[in-house]
């Protein structure tokens, strides 16, 4: 029996997405005093002028908001906005994955009421998979759904949860109440929900980063009742909703251009002689950011063609998560400096951030055990 392989096919932008490039460029220009170190700005207004400018829901129909442009076009959108630093947190998970899932799972009304907004930049998502005591283990998730008249009662919590304290909705993923009898599939009962975190019992705690910053939450779940029209997909499909789901976050150009900035400040400060041993270290970065892009351009075509990429998704994810760990490390001991986060040189401060968030690069979308069980299944070894 042949060894199952993965595929990366090798990938050409199309000229209408080599076009997009320079638009793209321009209006960063225009925005360039909201352009900062990473993407986790959380700005409402500049996800509105983006979504002005059709730049959100990229590939979707038109009638629900979207644009019918390639999944090459979107690509360049991201890649250029992440390289500039932009503040697309307000509007990036639900262009990301929310929306393409509801898309897919949703039924006509969930369309027509959550993608346009998504589509406009005014409705924020956030995730609701991770939880206490299971991390990215989502068959060992805890949180229970309970059949009620008019709807679902849930009971649980979330961690981890990205901008959960100013997000509008978030795509639930829990298992529906069984009869206490121990499961033997552990993906039996898997279902998702659109919560509107507004909801009675919804309970949000601030979970602070190394940085004192506050991105991440613990969600308390008591009692909430989420309506009949709120369950997306179908009951005991979960599973199946969430690792497409996954495909779509794991995939992005984000999982390897975070730090993109630092490493141009690294080129920059390494001028135009370098001495050998930077002259390597810094392209052996480069080369595997060119590797990487390939690698994700070619999952982008695959998710063009309307195919599930899971398993090359989490080839991307576990790699883009070493690389970006990596730059830090190899900028501490090319240009070793005292991090200092206030500092008024750009390459110190830059080294005081990329060193205190680069531990989250290993959580979010999913740890580097979780992807490389994912890589492992696909090859046929376990």
């Amino acid at each position: 029996m042949a060894t199952p392989m993965f595929r990366f096919d090798p990938v050409d932008l199309p000229p209408e997405a080599l076009a997009m490039r320079a638009e793209v460029r321009e209006f960063i220009k225009e925005h360039q005093h909201l352009m900062g170190f990473s993407r986790g700005e959380f700005n409402r207004d500049f996800s509105r002028a983006m979504g002005k400018r059709g730049w959100i829901g990229m590939t979707w129909p038109k009638q629900y908001g979207g644009h019918e442009r390639s999944a090459f076009e979107r690509y360049v959108v991201i890649e250029e906005m992440l390289a500039a630093g932009a503040p697309l947190s307000a509007h990036y998970t639900g262009d990301r994955q929310s929306g393409p899932n509801i898309l897919r799972f949703g039924t006509e009304e969930q369309k027509q009421f959550f993608c346009p907004k998504i589509a406009a930049g005014e409705l924020t998502f956030c995730i609701g998979m991770s939880e206490p005591n299971s991390g990215s283990d989502l068959a060992g998730t805890r949180t229970r759904a309970v059949k009620v008249d008019g709807g679902y009662k849930i009971n649980g919590s979330k961690l981890w949860t990205s901008n959960a304290h100013r997000a509008d909705y978030a795509i639930l993923f829990c298992k529906m109440a069984g009869d206490g009898k121990e499961e033997p599939d552990r993906h039996a009962g898997a279902t998702q929900f659109l919560l509107d975190l507004k909801l009675p019992g919804i309970e949000i705690r601030p979970v602070l980063n190394l940085l004192g910053e506050h991105h991440f939450n613990e969600i308390f779940l008591t009692d909430v009742l989420v309506p009949d029209n709120r369950l997306l997909g179908k009951e005991g499909n979960g599973w199946n909703q969430v690792t497409s789901e996954l495909a779509f976050e794991r995939s992005a150009p984000d999982r390897f251009l975070v730090l993109f900035q630092m490493l141009r400040e690294m080129v920059r400060m390494a001028g135009l002689d370098p001495d050998r041993a930077t002259a390597a270290a810094l392209g052996k970065l480069i080369a595997q950011l060119a590797t990487l892009r390939s690698m994700s351009l070619s999952i982008a075509g695959m998710l063009h063609e309307g195919l599930q990429p899971n398993n090359e998704s989490a080839v991307v994810k576990d790699l883009g998560t070493r690389y970006e760990q990596d730059i830090p490390v190899v900028a501490r001991q090319l240009f070793p400096v005292e991090p200092e986060l206030e500092a008024v040189e750009t390459y110190v401060s830059m080294i005081a951030r990329s060193t205190m968030n680069a531990p989250r690069f290993s959580i979010q979308g999913g740890t580097r055990e979780i992807l490389r069980g994912i890589i492992a299944r696909g090859l046929g070894l376990r």
